[in-house]
C-alpha cells in the first residue's frame, strides 16, 4: 500500500500542500497584505510619515516624545513653505561636519524666507526692519543675531525655544534642498491631538510682547 500523506487521506477530496489550489488560496491571502503595504510605504515616502519629538527645541509648542505627522507634497513639488510653517529637515552642511548624520532629522519653524533681511536684537527677532508682532518664542532670546539677508533657495529656521535651539542663529540659513516636510498635525498624546498651530494662539507669550 503507498504511504500516505498525514493531512491528505485517501479520496478525501482535500489537496496536499503545495498542489495548485493551496497556492491559490495562499495568493488570495497574501495579495490584499502586500498591496495595503506597498500603499502604505508609497504614502510614507511621498506624501506623509510620522515622527516624534526628541528634544525640548520646540517648546512650547511641541513637548518632548510628541508625535506628529510631517507633510512632504509641498516639498517634493518644490512649493514655497510660507513663515511660521514648523518644519523638518536634514542637518545642513555645518552640523554634518560636526558629527550629525546626514540622515538625520530635526523640527523648527521657518521665520524668514528668501531676501528677508532678520537680525536679533532687545531680545526679539526682526524681519525686514519691522519687530515681529506675531512670534513662538516662550521668552525674550539672550543672544543677538547681526542683519542678514536670507539667500535665494534658503529660508532661515528657529526653535521656540528660542534660548535652548540648535538653529539658524548659530549656523547660517538653511538649504530648501534640506528640507523634508512640514510638521502638520500632533496625534500623540491624544490630550493634545490635532493640527500643530503656524501661529500663536491669542494671548500666547510673544502674541502681545512690546518692545521695553
Amino acid at each position: 500500500m503507498p504511504d500516505v500523506l498525514p493531512d491528505a487521506a485517501p479520496g478525501s477530496g482535500t489537496a496536499a500542500p503545495g498542489t495548485p489550489s493551496r497556492l491559490a488560496d495562499l495568493r488570495r491571502q497574501l495579495l490584499p497584505l502586500l498591496a495595503w503595504v506597498a500603499v502604505a510605504l508609497l504614502l510614507r515616502w511621498a506624501l506623509v510619515e510620522p515622527r516624534w519629538i526628541p528634544s525640548g527645541s520646540m517648546l512650547p509648542t511641541l513637548q518632548l516624545q510628541d508625535r506628529v505627522l510631517v507633510e512632504k507634497v509641498r516639498t517634493r513639488l518644490h512649493r514655497p513653505l510660507p513663515v511660521g510653517t514648523v518644519v523638518v529637515f536634514h542637518p545642513p552642511q555645518l552640523l554634518q561636519e560636526a558629527g550629525y548624520s546626514p540622515r538625520a532629522a530635526l523640527i523648527k519653524r521657518i521665520v524668514a524666507r528668501p531676501g528677508d533681511r532678520v537680525e536679533v536684537r532687545q531680545g526679539r527677532l526682526w524681519r525686514n526692519g519691522t519687530p515681529v508682532a506675531a512670534d513662538w518664542a516662550a521668552e525674550p532670546m539672550d543672544y543677538a543675531l547681526p542683519p542678514l539677508e536670507v539667500p535665494t533657495g534658503h529660508v532661515l529656521v528657529l526653535g521656540d525655544n528660542r534660548n535652548a535651539s540648535l538653529d539658524s542663529h548659530l549656523w547660517g540659513p538653511l538649504p530648501e534642498e534640506h528640507l523634508i516636510g512640514a510638521a502638520v498635525w500632533r496625534y500623540w498624546p491624544l490630550g493634545r491631538f490635532g493640527a500643530i498651530r503656524f501661529s500663536p494662539p491669542e494671548g500666547a507669550p510673544g502674541a502681545s510682547r512690546q518692545l521695553g
